[in-house]
């Protein structure tokens, strides 16, 4: 019987990942990803650079946050640790004034965006998702390239709720970067 128990990932296991595979821990298991093919880049690539401009450098817009692309989250410790490698995430520069210099993120972002790839559709739509809501994320958005579009989801009173879903060419305004607005078509490789 003892031997039909999964045996619960560690981050050795996140650690010695097979060369060119992403790494997680997501739910006690380790996960595989291969990388991301070119959609799904450049629909990262594309919002980060949208909202990296107004949010992160203040150029027409605010200011206020610091926006990385694939920074690995850690929740909680071993053996109960969770690993998130996310498309983007961002902090607020009030709660992250300074740059911790480390690859290993413990304070959980403001806002993630998960880019959906056929590979990790489930992991991003259903299994992340309970992961941020534990953590204490407030805002969670997925890009989908395939259907082009742009779903806003907010955690409010511990629960996830869908705000919005942008489409095709849409023009976005979403929390929580409602203080720009953004052609969706600028996010999908032509």
């Amino acid at each position: 019987m003892a031997d039909t128990l999964l045996k619960r990932a560690t981050y050795e296991d996140v650690l010695n990942a097979p060369p060119g595979f992403r790494a997680e821990i997501l739910e006690g298991r380790l996960v595989l990803m291969p990388r991301p093919a070119s959609a799904h880049l450049y629909a990262a690539y594309q919002l980060g650079r949208i909202l990296g401009g107004p949010f992160v450098d203040g150029v027409d817009g605010p200011g206020r946050w610091i926006i990385l692309m694939e920074p690995e989250l850690n929740f909680g410790k071993e053996p109960n640790l969770e690993v998130a490698d996310p498309d983007l995430a961002g902090w607020r520069t009030k709660r992250m004034p300074q740059n911790p210099d480390t690859a290993r993120f413990t304070l959980v972002p403001d806002w993630i965006c998960e880019v959906i790839s056929p590979s990790s559709e489930e992991n991003d739509t259903v299994i992340k998702p309970r992961m941020y809501q534990k953590a204490g994320l407030a805002y969670y958005w997925i890009v989908h390239p395939r259907e082009r579009t742009l779903e806003t989801r907010v955690f409010k009173n511990n629960v996830l709720e869908h705000a919005e879903t942008f489409r095709d060419a849409d023009t976005v305004a979403a929390p929580p970067f409602h203080e720009i607005t953004f052609n969706l078509d600028k996010l999908w490789w032509k």
